[in-house]
């Protein structure tokens, strides 16, 4: 028997000759910190779960079983995890297409209307499943760290979207699982391959053909929204908001599945909503929107980026991580495309060639973590 944890899998041996009884849960142990079964002969979780609760399964070995070892369930609909993956990118596409067309609401209050959505539909999650609204005591400050550079990345990039072309942000912004696997080699002690320092250099060479600093380039940039100055502002802050993203996936690797998701992301949403309206105290920007299409604008995006957190999480369910992270370059392909036809700004050469070094980067940054996956999932199967 294999107990798998935390998308991990690991031997653990039977007591006694039996296989210790597991508590059912209604995710299957996704996400709420219990452990699920996963059968050595590479049986599926949902058909290990039917052999848990079948009768005729009870205790029996096959043939006396009604299933025979190594037998799949066949998927409903191949393909569909990536599906689900390309359009969670066109709807946060869209949303940030949105963003560049409203005209008077600052991206710091964008952020505070995105956070009310996400409470809103977190709320009734985090009273179905009766995780409190603080989590544990032990996890509280590691969540409130994860809300808050979660948050801090939002609002970073909304800056990013609205004081620079759309495909550079987007691009800058596809480098995060590259910063990832960085920071985690630094926090978590995560092997870290020379292929891991090749495919960081090959971002860092994007971002920099992106922003085009002058000092290799020279002071006559061209191919860039309103001055150079709000341009190497909006880099600097879609750099920090790919940092602080891939130091909340290492919180979140790091707390596992001690702590439910609805609670992550709740943390997330209350943490910015009170940091975002501190900030518009602050700096004196708190007003609605004075024209009624800009606050359509402003639903349609809450409405949108939650559209697109929900698809992405239901692929990354029923989809290894490896493809969606993949299948995820097609934000890039929407966002370059969105660009030249509803904001009539060409892409220059430095941003093509940018967006392939970033985009080969997080390729060969997820192909590498999922064939080391698959390996080690087939050496704890023998």
């Amino acid at each position: 028997m294999v107990l798998c944890q935390g998308g991990e899998a690991s031997t653990v041996p039977a007591a006694g000759g039996k296989e210790p009884e597991m508590p059912l849960s209604r995710e299957d142990g996704v996400g709420t910190g219990q452990p699920f079964l996963c059968l050595a002969a590479g049986m599926e979780a949902a058909g290990a779960e039917e052999r848990r609760v079948s009768a005729c399964c009870s205790g029996l070995s096959w043939p006396c079983c009604c299933k025979a070892p190594g037998a799949k369930k066949k998927a409903a609909c191949p393909g569909l995890g990536l599906f689900y993956t390309v359009l969670s990118a066109f709807l946060f596409s869209v949303a940030s297409l949105f963003l560049k067309k409203i005209e008077d609401v600052h991206s710091v209050e964008v952020s505070a209307f995105r956070c009310v959505f996400q409470m809103a539909f977190v709320l009734p999650g985090l009273i179905y499943y009766k995780t409190g609204f603080l989590g544990p005591k032990g996890k509280r400050i590691v969540l409130f760290f994860r809300g808050f550079l979660g948050s801090s990345a939002m609002i970073l990039l909304y800056y990013a979207f609205q004081v620079m072309p759309l495909a550079d942000a987007t691009v800058i912004t596809f480098s995060s699982p590259v910063f990832t696997s960085l920071l985690a080699w630094i926090f978590l002690k995560e092997k870290y391959s020379v292929w891991d320092l090749l495919f960081t250099l090959f971002a860092i060479t994007g971002v920099v053909l992106i922003a085009r600093p002058p000092f290799l380039f020279g002071s006559n940039v061209t191919g860039i929204e309103g001055s150079y100055t709000d341009h190497l502002k909006g880099t600097v802050a879609a750099i920090t908001s790919t940092i602080s993203g891939a130091s909340t996936f290492v919180i979140i690797r790091k707390v596992g599945k001690s702590v439910h998701y609805f609670l992550s992301i709740w943390y997330y949403a209350v943490i910015g909503l009170i940091g975002c309206i501190i900030a518009l105290f602050v700096m004196n920007e708190w007003r609605l929107p004075y024209c009624g299409k800009d606050r359509v604008l402003l639903i349609l995006i809450g409405l949108l980026g939650l559209g697109g957190q929900i698809f992405l999480t239901k692929a990354l369910q029923i989809e290894k991580a490896g493809p969606v992270a993949i299948m995820k370059t097609m934000d890039v392909v929407f966002a370059f495309i969105l660009q030249i036809i509803f904001l009539n700004h060409l892409p220059t050469w430095w941003t093509v060639g940018g967006a392939l070094c970033v985009v080969a980067s997080s390729c060969g940054t997820a192909i590498r973590k999922w064939r080391q996956s698959l390996k080690k999932a087939k050496e704890n199967e023998i």
